[in-house]
């Protein structure tokens, strides 16, 4: 990036107030301090689709490793590891989610 460019975000940033890591979606920031059950609870968008359903887009995904751990993924930051989670899940004939 140009020395240019760079004064122009800066400028831009002290004119609207945002600072470079603010995101165009508040419920994507990530607070470092925040507890397990506050992640589990942050919604990223919440909206309602076309036929009035209410849509609604967890900031983290909760999951549970294998020994049983359970950690939040946030949904940009970590989304290459939950895809990862997904595909190692899968489910048998019983409606059991077992693990590949």
């Amino acid at each position: 990036m140009s020395d240019k460019s760079t004064e122009n975000e800066t400028a831009e940033n002290k004119s609207t107030g945002s600072k470079p890591t603010d995101t165009v979606n508040p419920g994507d920031r990530i607070d470092p301090s925040a507890s397990l059950e506050e992640k589990r609870e942050q919604v990223a968008v919440k909206y309602e689709d076309v036929t009035m359903n209410t849509v609604e887009v967890p900031t983290y995904f909760m999951v549970e490793g294998e020994s049983g751990e359970e950690k939040a993924l946030h949904h940009v930051e970590d989304a290459e590891e939950i895809s990862d989670v997904i595909r190692q899940a899968r489910v048998n004939e019983d409606g059991e989610r077992t693990w590949a």
